[in-house]
């Protein structure tokens, strides 16, 4: 009689990586955090006193906030973390560089990360749930600022092979990863070139660096936390979802349609996430554009049927509440 050896059964892999972050990244976090901040209190007396804002500098702010942001809206988000359409290579490895340029994360620390958001959404585990601390006026305070920015400065990183596999497995996605510094570096000194190059100076190689490096990574860095903060608690909800997210019109502009989170939890393959009527959704429109030049193709709009059963009535929005 032949003796069969049992298979091994699979360990569960850990929710964080095995080395946590050295103190130099988190140095470097802290940089990146209140060095551009810092600039965008200072933007007003700079543009005022100093003359310090021309053309030049509008055009290299607007410019890389939009090559930055779309890159995490439509590229980090909506086709990396989710799959809500396919892209030809070209356009998957144009995604991976401007969305690593917002200086974020690389793209497999972000992937990563939001997968487990939705994961745990709200609950224990989400690695930035405003409800942390309770419901309280004080610990919702308390969690609001932990989830805007102070989930950043924990030490752990969130198991790459756990909730990114298909990530470590692409081998040009792996090559962006490990080029973060160096795009990194090029996000902040790229607008500095550009400055010079439109002014032919170097003052405006140096209020390009502001504007276009400094106060941009800042305001681009907190519309994005603020979805992670203020549309888990405030706005209005409108689509049946087992967290707290909400829409927030204010938003929807700088944060190119992230802001509609309501309907993204309800439905996070979906490529619009502003389905109502008058929710503006930049990012939905920069995707229908690219499917019809044929970058982009399997894209998953919005079904009518689908959002009808999601969508929330007074009584069941009533009994969600209160019930």
């Amino acid at each position: 009689m032949t003796l069969v050896a049992a298979r091994p059964v699979p360990q569960p892999k850990p929710e964080y990586e095995e080395k946590p972050k050295s103190r130099q990244e988190l140095f470097l976090l802290w940089t990146f955090v209140t060095v551009p901040f810092l600039a965008v209190l200072a933007a007003i007396p700079v543009a005022l006193i100093w003359d310090a804002l021309h053309w030049h500098d509008v055009v290299v702010l607007v410019l890389m906030y939009t090559i930055s942001g779309l890159g995490v809206t439509a590229g980090f988000h909506r086709y990396f973390t989710h799959g809500a359409f396919k892209a030809k290579r070209p356009l998957k490895i144009a995604l991976g560089i401007a969305g690593s340029l917002s200086l974020e994360m690389s793209v497999v620390d972000w992937v990563a990360t939001h997968r487990k958001h939705h994961k745990f959404s709200d609950k224990e585990g989400d690695p930035h749930s405003p409800w942390r601390f309770g419901t309280g006026f004080k610990a919702l305070c308390k969690g609001l600022l932990y989830a805007h920015m102070g989930w950043l400065f924990e030490p752990e990183r969130v198991n790459r092979e756990k909730y990114a596999p298909d990530l470590m497995r692409d081998p040009d996605v792996r090559r962006l990863h490990r080029l973060f510094p160096v795009l990194a570096t090029v996000s902040v000194l790229a607008p500095a070139v550009l400055g010079g190059l439109l002014s032919w100076s170097w003052w405006g190689a140096l209020t390009g660096f502001f504007w276009g490096s400094l106060v941009r990574i800042s305001l681009l860095h907190h519309v994005t936390w603020s979805v992670n903060s203020i549309c888990h608690v405030f706005g209005e909800e409108e689509f049946e979802a087992r967290d707290k997210s909400r829409n927030v019109w204010w938003l929807a502009i700088p944060s190119f349609g992230e802001s509609w989170h309501n309907l993204h939890h309800a439905d996070p393959t979906c490529a619009r996430h502003g389905v109502l009527k008058g929710q503006i959704d930049l990012t939905a429109a920069i995707i229908r554009l690219w499917e019809r030049l044929g970058w982009a193709y399997d894209v998953r709009w919005p079904d009518e049927k689908r959002l009808a059963a999601k969508r929330l009535t007074t009584k069941r929005l009533a009994a969600k509440r209160f019930g």
